[in-house]
Parts: structure tokens; C-alpha cells; sequence
């Protein structure tokens, strides 16, 4: 099945705008991190979690209520579809100290609606530390095993581009989760150890969109001159621009129903994966195979690609 046949986009004579494009996105990411940062859920700020379930509707607005004159800062989402809230709070005390404060609010103030204190979840400040550097390292391995990956099967330029998009992508949906983080009760967007999932699976679809391309152009390059690389790279772009399209929309539609449907409590999840795909296929076109193109064009050698030449 092809959406597009014989396209002819100049994916390369239209790099340059891209480029300005990714800049700018860039850069209002940057920018918000630096002055915004992120919303941290618990596991990486410290805090507690606690689960409550109503016999009663209760609107989320009364119940932030009670918890802000109880003294019990923080976020509430509703958990389920049982009447269930989900309370995220800075509070690092003893948690049956918070389990009494939580109880003596809701009998107080919500005194016709008995409620049950599903569980409460707790974690330190040095825990939740442990558990961002855990995260970053998880990234960094990634990466680094894309790296050797796309070197072994292509050549160290084609790796780095793939790389450097990669960077690409998971900045931009960082920068989004910072503009957008606190912004919307119903997607907090809190960056947690789901988050650090979904940047890893962006990490893997795009790479897997980026390779797709690599491996055209490794196709259409036996034997060809350095002066006709240009053509070779939008020829073998235009020629993937079908699948990608189609797999990006198939992904898309899979990830929209998760994150209308699934809940708030994998919202979050969804939304970064739902960025991340789409500027995924962005970069897979505009940023890794370009930056591929450049580095070939200034270094004046020609390619040899692993398996593009004839045996």
C-alpha cells in the first residue's frame, strides 16, 4: 500500500529551513527549562502518592479544596473509573501522620461520602535522586548502544546523525513537557519513570524510522559519484516517505486512543509518545539524513556504506 507515489520532494534543498525550524523549537525548549524547568512527579522530587476511593461522586474540585485547607499541598487526578483519586503531595513525613491528616479532612468536610485509603506510596529525597541518575544513565546507555549499532551497520557518520536526532527529539518533548507542565489539571504532565519510558521508546522509533532511510540510501549508492549523492538522498527519502507516513499514522491513532481513552494516570505517558512520534518523522527526513548528507558533502570522501557494494 503507498499514500505517495513518485514524489519528488527536495528534501535537502529545503534543509536549511528545517534546520531553522528544529532551531527554534530548540531553543524555546531550552528556554523554558532554564526558567520554567519541570514538573516533577514523585519519584523524582520526593513525596507521596495516595490512592483514595469515594462510595460517592465527589467533584475533584472539592476535593482539592479539602486537601488545600487541610494543609496537604499538591496535585489531584482522578484514578479509574471507580470513584478513585489520585494525590501526589510534596509531604515527606511519616506517611500514618498523613494517612491521619488525610482522614480527619475527608470526615470532616466530606462527612455523608465514606472513602477508603486505597494505598499511600512514599520517597525520599535521596531515593528519589537515586532514581533520577538512574534514569539518566538508562538514556545515556541507550544512546550510546544506538551509537555502536548504526556504526556497525553503517559508517560513524550515518550513526552520529541518527544520534544527534535522537537528541533532537527527546529535547523537543522535554521542552513541551516544560511549557506545558502544570499547565492542564487533567495532564499535568509530571516528569516520572514512565516519562523516561516513553523518551526511550521515542528513541527507538525514531532510529528505527531513521535506519529505514539509511538503508535506501545504502541501496541506491553502489557505485554511484559523490556529485550525484544529493539525488541519491531525496530519491531514497521520497521513496520511504509512503512507509513512513503510514506507519507514523498507524502509531498515532494507536497512541490517541491510549491517551483519550487509557485514563489519567498514563496520560502523560501518551502524550510524550504521541510528540515524540511525530517529531520522530520530522527528524527522520529533515534532520538525521540531512546532517548525514552534510557531513559526506565537507568531507569530500566517498561513501562506503557496510553491504552497499557489490560483492
Amino acid at each position: 500500500m503507498r499514500i505517495f507515489s513518485n514524489t519528488s520532494i527536495d528534501f535537502l534543498g529545503r534543509r536549511k529551513i528545517a534546520y531553522a525550524i528544529s532551531l527554534l523549537l530548540l531553543l524555546t525548549g531550552l528556554v523554558s527549562l532554564a526558567v520554567r524547568g519541570l514538573n516533577y512527579g514523585i519519584d523524582f522530587r520526593g513525596g507521596s502518592e495516595v490512592v483514595l476511593r469515594f462510595e460517592q461522586d465527589v467533584p475533584v474540585g472539592e476535593l482539592r479544596s479539602v486537601m488545600r485547607d487541610a494543609g496537604v499541598s499538591g496535585t489531584i487526578k482522578q484514578y479509574g473509573m471507580d470513584r478513585s483519586f489520585l494525590l501526589s503531595t510534596v509531604f515527606n513525613g511519616d506517611t500514618n501522620e498523613l494517612k491521619s491528616l488525610i482522614s480527619g479532612a475527608l470526615n470532616s468536610h466530606l462527612k455523608g461520602n465514606p472513602f477508603e485509603i486505597v494505598r499511600i506510596d512514599a520517597v525520599g529525597p535521596s531515593i528519589a535522586s537515586d532514581l533520577k541518575w538512574s534514569a539518566f544513565k538508562a538514556m545515556g546507555a541507550a544512546l550510546l548502544a544506538i551509537l555502536i549499532y548504526v556504526g556497525i551497520r553503517f559508517e560513524l557518520k550515518f550513526a552520529a546523525a541518527g544520534v544527534v536526532a535522537i537528541f533532537h527529539d527527546v529535547l523537543i518533548v522535554l521542552g513541551l513537557f516544560s511549557l506545558l507542565g502544570g499547565v492542564f489539571e487533567v495532564m499535568p504532565l509530571e516528569m516520572d519513570q514512565s516519562i523516561i519510558a516513553a523518551f526511550l521508546t521515542i528513541a527507538g522509533y525514531s532510529i528505527t524510522d531513521t535506519v529505514v532511510v539509511y538503508d535506501r540510501i545504502r541501496e541506491n549508492i553502489r557505485n554511484r559519484k559523490p556529485s550525484e549523492y544529493e539525488q541519491i538522498f531525496n530519491e531514497s527519502m521520497n521513496r520511504t516517505l509512503s512507509r513512513t507516513i503510514i506507519t507514523s499514522c498507524t502509531t498515532l491513532l494507536t497512541v490517541l486512543v491510549l491517551f483519550i481513552f487509557a485514563g489519567p494516570a498514563i496520560r502523560a505517558f501518551a502524550f510524550a509518545v504521541f510528540a515524540g512520534i511525530l517529531v520522530g518523522t520530522y527528524s527522520s527526513v529533515f534532520v538525521a539524513a540531512p546532517l548525514a548528507f552534510e557531513w559526506i558533502k565537507r568531507s569530500k570522501a566517498p561513501v562506503k556504506l557496510r553491504g552497499s557494494q557489490k560483492a
